[in-house]
């Protein structure tokens, strides 16, 4: 992953994001995938966050997220379940109906960070650094 600036500083910052549909119903498909993932992109922009990978299965989401140090993780969960829920029920209100109504997203998800390095290579570079 290449590091970027910022203003006194370099990061490199990358979290592998999962969520599900609620229920894990099978809705995210054909042209409803196709407006989740533009959806999901346009959030990214308006938030100044990339999405470096995407892919839906049929009942949740995968995504890899490259950030600043200023984007706090659950805001970034926040605005993608949250904003995408809206415009999904609008644009398509039909899977309103799988969902007897209720929400599109289950309220949980999965994030982890994501390196080039190994947790094992960082722990022997901060032991080492005594020795210099």
């Amino acid at each position: 992953m290449k590091e970027k600036r910022g203003r006194g500083y370099v990061y490199s910052i990358q979290y592998h994001l999962v969520w599900c549909v609620k229920y894990r119903k099978k809705i995210l498909k054909d042209n409803i995938e196709d407006t989740l993932k533009m959806k999901l992109k346009q959030i990214a922009l308006e938030n100044k966050f990339d999405i470096l990978e995407m892919e839906c299965d049929k009942d949740h989401v995968h995504l890899l997220v490259d950030c600043s140090p200023q984007h706090y993780i659950p805001n970034i969960i926040k605005a993608l379940k949250g904003v995408s829920a809206r415009a999904m029920f609008k644009e398509h209100p039909e899977i309103k109906n799988e969902l007897w109504g209720g929400s599109l997203w289950n309220p949980s998800y999965y994030v982890s960070t994501i390196s080039d390095t190994t947790e094992e290579q960082i722990r022997r570079y901060i032991q080492s650094q005594k020795e210099k």
